[in-house]
């Protein structure tokens, strides 16, 4: 039985590293010396990136989004660096939403991390873009980048998580920031400059660019400074781990979130994984920790449509709340050896 575990971190509780060691042990527990699990642990542009992606193997000291020296790990594996903006530039490092100042925060620890990557013989590099608190469209990367001609000949893959627009990124994110209403129109004003500044400069016209907005427009400075391809954090991800090719072989494929809901199928893991085994026809189970009230698995994904079984089991309401939160990896374990035996039974599948 060939089992493939590719969840996406349990925000709060558990990495994605760790859920899908968590089901690895839950099929063993389930099919023994028969099973042979693939833990394949995924993200979608966010936080939980450079894990996915083989983890951090450098560190490096760098402006942090208060411009306090902080050190910012990320990775480097042959000519390929993977970029974590939120190990640099998070808003976890400014203290959260209280302690961030949503007009100061700079993304110019991010660009000293990609110009440290080139300098180290990068020569593509992949920057997730999530848990920002910056909205400072990338000017601050982009200014610790110059001259930007050292850097020609760099390919950049932004790993977006939102599909947000460049001048709607402060109306959007700016109150999970921490921005006041004055501060947000201030910030779109500044946002709708700088997009008129970079087609000037650079001669790329990032205001109604799909994604340019993520993390506060990083990803838009980055596309015109940079011309980096803004593409789908899952797509990003999923390529790079060899997500595709593995569910095609599988026989049972096993995702899951700390939250299923209607954002679940938006560019995110759990929606993105079971389109996949859906075309690949192969019966996939769902682990959540909660769900949104009334939401349903089956009105997300249509049903039988494509022939292949489907499960869900949401921890809070099998197990209970309490267990869900403080004994998560060991409800992931039980749920995975019940979606195991539901799953590989419901579509016929021997060890």
């Amino acid at each position: 039985m060939r089992v493939v575990a590719c969840p996406d971190k349990f925000r709060g509780t558990a990495s994605a590293a760790q859920v899908a060691a968590a089901i690895e042990a839950g099929i063993r527990r389930h099919a023994g010396s028969a099973a042979d699990v693939a833990c394949l642990p995924a993200a979608d542009g966010g936080e939980g990136t450079l894990e996915a992606l083989g983890g951090p193997n450098r560190t490096s000291l760098v402006t942090g989004p208060l411009r306090a020296r902080i050190e910012a790990a990320w990775r480097l594996e042959r000519d390929t660096a993977i970029i974590e903006m939120a190990r640099a530039s998070g808003l976890l490092l400014a203290g959260g939403a209280e302690g961030n100042d949503p007009l100061a925060a700079t993304t110019a620890g991010t660009g000293e991390l990609i110009a440290e990557a080139v300098a180290s013989g990068a020569r593509r590099v992949i920057v997730g873009v999530g848990g920002s608190a910056t909205t400072d469209g990338g000017l601050g990367a982009l200014d610790a980048m110059a001259p930007l001609a050292r850097l020609a000949g760099v390919s950049v893959v932004v790993a977006c998580d939102v599909r947000t627009r460049f001048c709607d990124a402060a109306r959007i994110f700016g109150p999970q920031k921490g921005a006041s209403p004055p501060q947000i129109k201030l910030l779109t004003r500044r946002l709708e400059r700088l997009a008129d500044l970079y087609a000037e400069r650079y001669g790329v016209d990032v205001s109604e660019m799909a994604r340019a907005g993520a993390a506060g427009g990083l990803a838009g400075g980055l596309a015109a400074g940079m011309r980096a391809e803004l593409a789908e954090g899952f797509e990003v991800v999923a390529d790079e781990i060899g997500l595709a090719e593995a569910i095609e072989r599988a026989d049972l494929v096993i995702t899951g979130e700390g939250r299923l809901d209607a954002g679940s199928f938006d560019g995110k893991v759990v929606g993105g994984v079971l389109a996949m085994a859906a075309e690949a026809r192969v019966p996939t189970g769902v682990i959540a920790g909660a769900r949104e009230p009334g939401f349903e698995l089956d009105a997300a994904t249509g049903p039988g449509d494509q022939g292949q079984a489907t499960g869900l089991v949401v921890l809070s309401e099998r197990y209970g709340p309490e267990r869900s939160m403080t004994d998560t990896l060991s409800a992931v374990s039980d749920a995975a050896a019940a979606l195991a035996a539901d799953l590989i039974g419901a579509a016929g599948v021997g060890g």
